[in-house]
């Protein structure tokens, strides 16, 4: 019986931040054992503390929802030099495009999440974000941050930072070098 129960926990403990796909890091606070329609389920009690939400969900789901443990720090780092890399975005509608973003905000898997931001990223030298898109950056970034925070035991602002720091260093996202404002100055006097 007791073996059946770890293996039904696959490693999950209480007091141990994982990450929901739909919903990001949370923490297990406890696991309970409930009579649902006349049948006994063992359920982790997963609080997310910014979305100020508990969810309940049956330890035998836990793979079919896709819970997993937070990504170890090899990962990470993977998905902040995604962050460095040239954005992807593909030449389709804006509708099938804000699909795919959603869907990979939802994946749960960082490296995904990671070319989210990536690719709705935008630099103060850039054009302004549509309403929607600056929903999903945003949604991504608040997911990709939660989740470097609670690997790295930082805040979640040092962790925009860092990731803010990562995007910079991107191709043709940081600003100018000074030479060429001068040229441009000197050309425009002329």
């Amino acid at each position: 019986m007791n073996a059946k129960k770890t293996t039904q926990r696959q490693g999950f403990k209480t007091h141990e931040f994982i990450v929901y796909p739909a919903h990001g890091v949370g923490q297990i606070v406890a696991i309970e054992e409930q009579d649902v329609a006349g049948v006994r389920l063992e359920l982790f009690v997963i609080n997310f503390v910014k979305d100020k939400m508990t969810l309940r969900v049956p330890t035998s789901k836990v793979a079919s929802v896709g819970m997993r443990k937070l990504a170890e720090t090899p990962m990470v780092k993977r998905a902040l030099e995604t962050l460095k890399g040239r954005a992807r975005i593909k030449r389709t509608m804006w509708s099938r495009r804000a699909q795919e973003y959603e869907a990979k905000i939802n994946s749960g898997d960082i490296v995904a999440i990671a070319e989210v931001v990536r690719d709705l990223y935008r630099s103060e030298t850039q054009p302004e974000q549509s309403y929607s898109e600056r929903q999903l950056y945003e949604a991504a970034l608040d997911r990709l941050s939660r989740e470097v925070a609670a690997v790295q035991r930082i805040t979640e602002t040092e962790a925009v930072k860092e990731i803010e720091a990562a995007l910079a260093k991107g191709p043709r996202r940081g600003p100018k070098p000074e030479a060429e404002d001068e040229a441009a100055v000197e050309e425009e006097a002329a």
